[in-house]
């Protein structure tokens, strides 16, 4: 395989909280100890409940959001950079080639700009055009491919549904010809018959651009669609990370299956009931001992109360950071009643 386009190796996010007069700062882990690789032309999904640090480390990704410690290399065919470093005009330039796709397209346009100068907006900004006919053909060649007719070009934002919206803003998160995108919910906000159209939409863009998505979402059918890869986040940690199939197929940790279990089903037929998790996901400024699942999980014992599990590699390319996930089959557990 080659070279990842994003690698993170011990990616960490953290936000101090208030003083302390003794003692260490209270400090909130965002993202906590994250490694994860990123290839051109694949999608990466990224899922788990609010709260669990996906935004979070999307935007870190993108040099958007602090990094704490820890190393981010981008490294596409032309440049590569150290995202703990970057500052400057590789900074600069680094925003030409990491875009991000925003998960409200009412609010992520400006009602005062047309969509032409929307969509421009980029190229002008970052001066990537030498004239205005050039940024025109820039305009109407990615307007095209995000399927926009010329004449919406000249209308404002007001005029569209919430899925042409949408296309314009993967319009304007394209134009600058970048190589990795994130698309954070960028779908969540949609009907879900438009949804579909969406997310077809950003995968023929991957086939003919090559582009790398790290794709952000709460809905595990919807990342099943579009997604090669896919990781589980669980308050600043990924807990699971596999190929899609052999990760729906299988999960190796409780919360993936959970996860799984409350997928709804249109065979009425099938025999299966949601998983409940009990309890609130914890703070991440006060995250409990050994494994961070353990307050919640039906399986957990004493050693996951005292000892943090690692992520191992339990079958090519899959890898769970579960202290019993090589002696629980949790797809079948799930629908055996809990016991005390």
């Amino acid at each position: 395989m080659t070279d990842p386009l994003i690698s993170a190796r011990e990616l960490r996010v953290s936000y101090p909280l208030g003083r302390s007069f003794m003692g260490a700062k209270p400090v909130l882990n965002a993202v906590d100890g994250v490694s994860i690789d990123i290839h051109r032309g694949q999608f990466f999904g990224l899922v788990g409940e609010s709260g669990s640090g996906k935004t979070t480390l999307g935007r870190a990704l993108l040099k958007a959001a602090p990094i704490t410690s820890g190393n981010v290399i981008y490294r596409d065919e032309e440049r590569g950079y150290d995202l703990q470093t970057i500052k400057g005009s590789d900074l600069r330039d680094y925003r030409k080639r990491a875009q991000l796709i925003f998960q409200d397209p009412y609010a992520a346009l400006s009602p005062r700009m047309t969509v032409r100068d929307i969509i421009a907006e980029p190229l002008e900004v970052m001066k990537l055009t030498r004239s205005r006919r050039e940024t025109d053909e820039r305009v109407r060649e990615i307007a095209a491919k995000c399927r926009l007719n010329l004449e919406h070009l000249r209308r404002f934002p007001h005029a569209f549904s919430g899925g042409q919206r949408q296309r314009i803003s993967i319009a304007r998160a394209l134009v600058s010809g970048p190589r990795f995108v994130v698309a954070d919910e960028s779908v969540a906000a949609l009907d879900v018959s438009i949804q579909a159209d969406v997310l077809n939409l950003l995968k023929q863009i991957q086939r003919d651009m090559g582009i790398g998505f790290l794709f952000i979402s709460h809905d595990l059918s919807v990342v099943a669609h579009v997604c090669d890869q896919v990781a589980v986040m669980y308050l600043g940690q990924i807990v699971e990370t596999a190929p899609t199939r052999a990760l729906f197929a299988r999960p190796r940790h409780p919360y993936t299956s959970a996860l799984l279990s409350a997928i709804p089903s249109l065979d009425r037929d099938a025999p299966k009931t949601a998983e409940k998790l009990e309890g609130e996901i914890p703070s991440p400024a006060d995250p409990p001992p050994g494994c961070k699942f353990h307050t919640r999980c039906r399986f957990a014992q004493e050693r996951c109360r005292r000892e943090v599990p690692e992520l191992r590699e339990l079958a090519p390319g899959h890898r769970a950071a579960c202290h019993f996930a090589e002696s629980f089959d949790f797809t079948r557990a799930a629908a055996a009643p809990a016991t005390a």
